[in-house]
């Protein structure tokens, strides 16, 4: 049984954690107070004019605000959906891989741009898919012309759909192959006394020994509706592809910060924030009822 004083050791332990949650995660929470003020900073919080509801009725009076919704809900929903898909058939096909040394490279090249920022990597992004990038050379190499993929309201949202597949498919893919790792060897066994080939084996055992996953996956993912990637696209979009990729995130940050209008840009980031929570606490309802999934 444990001692007071061991106790207390673990609680010291926590301190520090506890401390800065509570500095960078609950005391900003106050600002959200923002959103109902026309907040001017030389007069901060206590001294700015309370407006009420005026920033959320500005907010949606917006032209902009349908397409910068539609952006979002399309982005995330394509990241998803991809997102779920190509780690899903990449653990299929590496699960049947024998050669062992051959599995720990691919493992290690796939899994590598996960540990990238898109700093990084957005700048190889752009000089691959510059006008005199490799890929607009490849294109011409086989008698097509050149694409303006990072300047084109057309390409745009494949480009960063794509690009952040090739970020996260490989680590995405350690989830999948856990799973894998639990099927019953026997059952793939008695499969194959039965006279069942490869395929067979694949599509009766292996992918109906996955579903429980993929099911959970899906529902939680939906918490992540409206979050389609602040900090790829801030770093690949420009004016030009505003149409097709400006999203809630990029938008509280340019009227935030570079256009000075807080009160909107706070008003916009809480509605995101309670619509969120409002998606998560249903998706883990979702996993708690269809994958026996709880956290609690």
């Amino acid at each position: 049984m444990r001692s007071r004083a061991s106790i207390w050791n673990y609680h010291l332990m926590l301190l520090p954690g506890i401390l800065l949650l509570l500095a960078f995660s609950v005391v900003p929470m106050f600002g959200i107070v923002i959103a109902f003020q026309d907040f001017q900073p030389t007069l901060g919080i206590f001294h700015s004019e309370w407006v009420g509801w005026e920033n959320f009725e500005y907010m949606f009076s917006l032209p902009d605000s349908r397409l910068i919704l539609g952006n979002t809900l399309s982005i995330a929903l394509m990241k998803i959906i991809a997102g779920l898909t190509v780690p899903f058939v990449f653990a299929l096909l590496f699960h049947e891989v024998a050669n062992i040394k051959f599995k720990r490279t691919i493992q290690t090249i796939v899994y590598l741009p996960h540990f990238m920022s898109w700093v990084i990597l957005s700048g190889v992004l752009i000089n691959l898919l510059s006008l005199d990038g490799i890929i607009n050379q490849m294109i011409q190499w086989f008698g097509g012309d050149p694409i303006m993929f990072l300047q084109s309201n057309h390409w745009f949202r494949f480009v960063i759909v794509s690009s952040d597949v090739w970020k996260e498919f490989g680590f995405n893919t350690i989830i999948y192959i856990a799973a894998l790792t639990s099927i019953n060897t026997n059952l793939y066994e008695a499969a194959a006394i039965d006279g069942a080939n490869r395929f067979q084996r694949l599509t009766n055992i292996t992918i109906p020994g996955l579903m429980t996953t993929v099911i959970l996956l899906a529902t939680l993912s939906l918490g992540n509706v409206l979050n389609a990637g602040f900090e790829q696209i801030l770093n690949l979009y420009n004016p030009i592809v505003y149409e097709s990729g400006d999203i809630i995130d990029t938008y509280v940050y340019r009227s935030g910060l570079l256009e000075i209008q807080y009160g909107l840009a706070t008003a916009v980031g809480l509605l995101k924030s309670v619509v969120s929570f409002v998606l998560i606490a249903v998706s883990y309802g979702l996993a708690a009822r269809f994958a026996n999934y709880r956290i609690f």
